[in-house]
């Protein structure tokens, strides 16, 4: 119980208020500052504190360690669908996504958020798209993706075999899908979240692979959703890659569908991954791509507070990065004791925080560092997928 208050009894520091918004006219009095938040989550009984830099290490990676991170995923996500209920691509889609799959270690993930995840599957499925700035696009698409993520990998874990409400987000999902195969990311997002066609309908690969039996279950009576998964793959196939990041999960895509990357697509992947970890053991997402070629658009806020940041000439190793690499390289058959592995691993278990997050900054807008709550979900995925996650035994 002392470790399910850990949250409520760190001391939260009082934060400097945000810079004004741009001056109002003369005439008009100057508006107040809208003061930068103090909770990253916050509903009854949750309160967790904005993640910071200067938070201290744990002593030990452990159990003890190891239930706080569970308990702040757990925290997380019930607190944003309690206040926000949207499923998104930084808090309840990687929590469903991953947490599931922990299970055997970290016990139940909470129902309330299951619950929100199949609330929200629209009777009507699919959307018909949309043109904006010169965008073509299916609204809804990442919501629906991630929403059939984690009700697939609910199946997968939880019951073991395909529910109705899978089944009818699967079919919301894939009737948002581009002509062209692909599932197309709109709006800005989570760096490096589906900023990406590729990362994007690469998810969309993992829902139907997950979803126990579905593809399997797409007979005759089902041609239209059979020949969109086949156009899905073979985009996936031939799409050229935007960036480094792209390159790199094709090593995921071999994953997912194996017949989809040659030999030689896997050894480029991994060569590239391998050439670009830190003498640390780490690795950092801003280097596996040009700023401007995150995403199609790119505001001048993000642009602006990625060129900021104080590693911005020489991007310091980060969480996310890095487990995500260690997570590709078990995907890709490297085998756990690999030198490459255990170096990340090690930078790891010196990363995480008493709190039980890995910290790391947004490359988003840098308020909420909603990549924090990521990067954790990541790190425990990788420490699992490397048989070297402690049993946590956290209570419902």
């Amino acid at each position: 119980m002392k470790l399910a208050r850990i949250f409520l009894s760190l001391s939260v520091a009082t934060l400097a208020a945000a810079a004004a918004a741009d001056a109002p006219p003369a005439s008009k009095p100057a508006a107040n500052p809208k003061p930068k938040p103090v909770f990253q989550y916050e509903t009854e009984g949750i309160a967790v504190p904005i993640p910071t830099a200067d938070e201290p290490r744990v002593k030990a990676f452990g159990p003890d360690s190891v239930r706080a991170a569970a308990k702040y995923l757990d925290d997380g996500a019930v607190a944003w669908v309690r206040e926000k209920t949207c499923v998104n691509c930084h808090t309840t889609g990687p929590y469903l996504s991953e947490r599931p799959a922990l299970s055997p270690l970290l016990g139940r993930p909470r129902d309330e958020v299951l619950a929100d995840f199949t609330g929200s599957i629209p009777e009507k499925p699919g959307s018909a798209e949309v043109e904006k700035n010169g965008l073509k696009y299916h609204p809804g698409s990442w919501t629906s993706i991630w929403r059939s993520i984690g009700l697939a990998e609910w199946d997968r874990h939880l019951t073991g075999k395909l529910s109705e409400t899978t089944e009818r987000s699967l079919r919301d999902m894939m009737l948002r899908q581009s002509a062209d195969g692909s599932f197309v990311s709109y709006g800005e997002v989570e760096i490096p979240h589906i900023t990406t066609d590729f990362e994007l309908t690469l998810q969309a690969a993992r829902a139907v692979t997950a979803a126990p039996g579905w593809l399997e279950g797409l007979h005759d009576a089902e041609p239209d959703l059979r020949a969109r998964v086949e156009k899905m793959k073979a985009w996936l196939r031939g799409a050229p890659p935007r960036n480094d990041f792209d390159r790199v999960l094709r090593l995921q895509l071999g994953h997912y569908f194996p017949e989809l990357v040659t030999a030689s697509d896997r050894e480029s992947a991994l060569a590239l991954l391998t050439a670009k970890q830190h003498a640390d053991g780490g690795w950092s997402t801003r280097d596996f791509s040009a700023v401007e070629d995150w995403h199609f658009q790119m505001s001048d806020t993000v642009l602006t507070l990625i060129a900021s940041l104080p590693d911005a000439d020489m991007p310091a190793s980060d969480p996310y990065l890095t487990a995500l690499a260690i997570v590709l390289m078990r995907q890709g058959g490297v085998p756990a004791g690999d030198e490459r592995i255990r170096r990340g691993l090690a930078w790891l278990r010196a990363e995480q925080r008493v709190s039980g997050r890995w910290w790391m900054h947004s490359l988003y807008r840098g308020n909420y560092h909603y990549i924090t709550y990521i990067a954790t979900v990541e790190a425990l995925k990788a420490f699992a997928l490397c048989g070297e996650l402690p049993e946590a035994g956290v209570s419902e």
